[in-house]
């Protein structure tokens, strides 16, 4: 999403990781009703994408499956929560400290899968499992997420082949009757991709894969990207700072 010639995605992959993750953990760090650290993020997140070029309408359609089951969750906070001010709706009673939190919470939720978002339409996957093994994660790690990205692609491959046969086969689950079929497909589907990674793993010690995929092109830092994390470092930081001292 957005330019691929734009700045952010020009960025080392480390650099957005790490300016990203600063704005997420200033946000979930940020205590109640410290509205204007919370309103730097937000602008700084919007800078970020203005200069990435990523649409609003791109962001919300990546956001969109996240943001409404972290509010759902929050949306009772207000009854849940006592003290302060007390509203009546009815039956229903709500509180002022319940309000400051649930406006919080989605404030922190929001801006955690906004970042999400952003590091996702300015950074391919494999880019950031190479940011993220320069940064020194456990290989291990890196190496599992990359492999589950790589076969969630081939077990859905799997799963349309297993769908067309059925349907050759004028296959229409109807009753619970054909939970067992189901099973059994599930089943087979489990083992098909099982014995592809399998060869697949085999395919690679005999090419000499010794838990480190090599790189072409190595990663390097430059200016921009050390200028770009000390940007975001000034704008967010201090206001946390000053809201923890109670300025």
């Amino acid at each position: 999403a957005g330019d691929p010639a734009s700045p952010v995605h020009r960025l080392d992959p480390r650099a957005k990781l790490l300016g990203l993750v600063a704005v997420t953990l200033v946000a979930v760090t940020t205590p109640l009703t410290a509205w204007p650290v919370f309103g730097v993020c937000l602008a700084t997140l919007g800078v970020v994408a203005g200069v990435a070029h990523v649409a609003a309408r791109d962001v919300w359609r990546r956001a969109r499956f996240i943001l409404p089951v972290v509010l759902l969750a929050a949306v009772f906070l207000p009854f849940a929560r006592t003290g302060g001010a007390e509203y009546a709706f009815g039956p229903l009673t709500v509180h002022g400290e319940g309000l400051e939190t649930f406006a919080t919470v989605s404030l922190k939720a929001t801006i955690g899968t906004l970042s999400a978002v952003l590091l996702g339409a300015t950074t391919t996957f494999p880019q950031v499992l190479r940011g993220l093994e320069a940064m020194r994660t456990p290989r291990l790690l890196v190496m599992i997420a990359a492999f589950m990205y790589r076969y969630l692609f081939v077990i859905v491959e799997e799963t349309g082949r297993m769908r067309a046969a059925l349907a050759a086969r004028a296959y229409r689950p109807r009753n619970a009757l054909h939970a067992a079929a189901l099973g059994r497909v599930a089943t087979a589907m489990f083992m098909r991709t099982y014995s592809r990674g399998e060869r697949v793993y085999q395919a690679m010690l005999a090419r000499g894969y010794d838990g480190q995929m090599p790189q072409l092109t190595p990663l390097h830092l430059h200016r921009a990207d050390a200028l770009f994390v000390a940007l975001v470092v000034v704008a967010i930081v201090p206001l946390r700072v000053a809201a923890e001292a109670g300025v």
